[in-house]
């Protein structure tokens, strides 16, 4: 009979490695993930987190840029028609029509009594009005232009101005741009305002945007009877694309469709509800004159011919001028440019005054006949 002998082995120091039926694997029993799927997956997951980051940082760098079309940066006031060329002016304050923003302006009442007065044959109060209708970019001093010795020249003709800012140039009221979407509802109310002064004859004045501006409110309203366009800009997604590019050389795409589709947040209104199309097919029954640079790199000087073609009215006409400027035609040729100005309002003033008293002796004549 044979005897085995045991040697005692405490349990809890498990089996000699020489005795274990099964290399133990780390973890206890369960089995070990493969190194080269862990470092896929952890590979994966490092793309996803950086492109993720990729397309966050672009969302940001073009919501940025759409903010800044939005609220671009524009230079508060430094001076008033008082202190810049010595006219009394009033303060203007009143909602846009849309009721959705504030306008803040000056009225200059125009020139009583004055010898200097081209135009001006009494003492009354003149019923003939012009607008100013500033750029993007700027506000109702637009020193470039210069506004303040057009108004100084409108008031020696005996006109009433109305300077104002649109919402995105006031420090008080601050509005967001939004293609002249809003900002002829602004320009709106600074028509009624003037009628409500007494103005028979209203013409509007205006620069870049501001023409563009100009335009769409004369889609809305027949209270305007002429306007001078000076470098019109219209809002679209291509004119925005091609500015943004002037200063940052951007791809097309994606460029344009990010900065299209982030503009209505900061703004709260679309590119596409610009009228365009309407305006470029419009024949508007009033005089236009339409001033615009051969060498504009904002607006291209093709888009002022286009709308210029499709006009009807016997005073409408075109001033395209070679090797100028976006709005500045004034400081190319100011002389020029003020004896145009001023020869158009004359001729706008006969046509009103004409159409004006045959309207009186028409309703005269039916009178009589009742």
């Amino acid at each position: 009979m044979s005897t085995t002998i045991m040697t005692p082995m405490p349990l809890e120091t498990g089996f000699p490695q020489s005795l274990q039926p099964f290399p133990l694997l780390e973890g206890g029993l369960q089995k070990q993930r493969p190194k080269a799927k862990t470092r896929k997956h952890f590979f994966i997951a490092l793309v996803a987190s950086f492109t993720a980051l990729c397309l966050l940082l672009v969302l940001v760098f073009y919501g940025y840029i759409a903010w800044m079309l939005t609220y671009p940066y524009v230079a508060p006031l430094t001076s008033n028609p008082k202190a810049a060329v010595g006219l009394d002016y009033e303060d203007i304050l009143l909602p846009s029509v849309s009721g959705k923003t504030t306008v803040s302006g000056w009225y200059v009442p125009a020139a009583d009594n004055d010898s200097d007065a081209v135009l001006a044959s009494s003492t009354q109060s003149s019923e003939r009005t012009v607008i100013f209708s500033h750029g993007y970019g700027a506000n109702r001093e637009e020193s470039w232009v210069p506004m303040y010795d057009l108004t100084k020249l409108l008031h020696g003709l005996h006109y009433n101005v109305v300077l104002f800012d649109y919402g995105y140039a006031s420090q008080k009221y601050k509005a967001p741009a939004t293609g002249g979407i809003e900002e002829s509802q602004q320009l709106l109310a600074m028509i009624n305002f003037a009628k409500s002064r007494g103005a028979q004859e209203i013409v509007v004045w205006g620069f870049s945007m501001g023409a563009g501006t100009a335009l769409q409110a004369a889609l809305q309203t027949n209270d305007i009877d002429a306007m001078i366009l000076d470098s019109t800009f219209l809002a679209s997604s291509d004119t925005m694309f091609h500015n943004v590019t002037q200063i940052l050389p951007l791809p097309k795409f994606p460029s344009m469709p990010l900065i299209e589709t982030l503009l209505p947040i900061w703004s709260g209104a679309n590119l596409k509800q610009v009228p365009v199309k309407q305006i470029l097919a419009k024949s508007f029954n009033i005089p236009l004159y339409i001033m615009h640079g051969t060498n504009d790199a904002k607006a291209p000087y093709q888009l002022a011919e286009q709308i210029a073609a499709g006009q009807s009215n016997p005073l409408s006409r075109s001033w395209i001028v070679p090797n100028g400027q976006h709005e500045m035609l004034f400081r190319a040729s100011p002389t020029e440019y003020i004896q145009r100005a001023a020869l158009f309002l004359g001729q706008v003033d006969q046509q009103f005054q004409a159409q004006s008293e045959a309207e009186s002796n028409s309703s005269a004549e039916s009178s009589q006949t009742l």
